[in-house]
């Protein structure tokens, strides 16, 4: 968790920071061989060097950007979930649950999908 520990300082709302820091460890602790690290000032997970997942803080919600091919492949869950979306992102208001369910079948699909990519982004 110290390669996120700035990235969470930086979060004024206390409450943000707690949630943020617990969907965080929540990953850590959920996929243990993926590799977190904090690129363009945005914690996020890759596998064998390929991006996984990242999440990033907004005022009002927190944003989880699985890949395009993720939001398009799990939409209806998103939607079904309640969270808003766009193409590559979508959005986990404050004031919700977190819906871990589709988190770690979004994170599980990724590997899966991306088990032989060599890039860090899909191509």
């Amino acid at each position: 968790m110290e390669v996120f520990a700035k990235y969470l300082e930086g979060i004024d709302n206390p409450d943000n920071r707690n949630r943020t820091e617990e969907i965080l460890t929540w990953i850590i602790d959920t996929f243990p061989n993926l590799e977190p690290q904090l690129k363009w000032n945005t914690p996020m997970f890759s596998d064998h060097g390929t991006y996984i997942i990242g999440l990033s803080t907004a005022k009002h919600h927190m944003s989880v950007s699985p890949e395009e091919v993720g939001i398009a492949h799990f939409s209806d869950d998103i939607t079904e979930a309640g969270y808003s979306s766009t193409k590559g992102l979508f959005r986990i208001p404050w004031n919700k649950p977190v819906n871990y369910e589709l988190l770690e079948k979004m994170i599980t699909f990724n590997i899966q999908d991306k088990a032989n990519c060599t890039t860090f982004w899909r191509e």
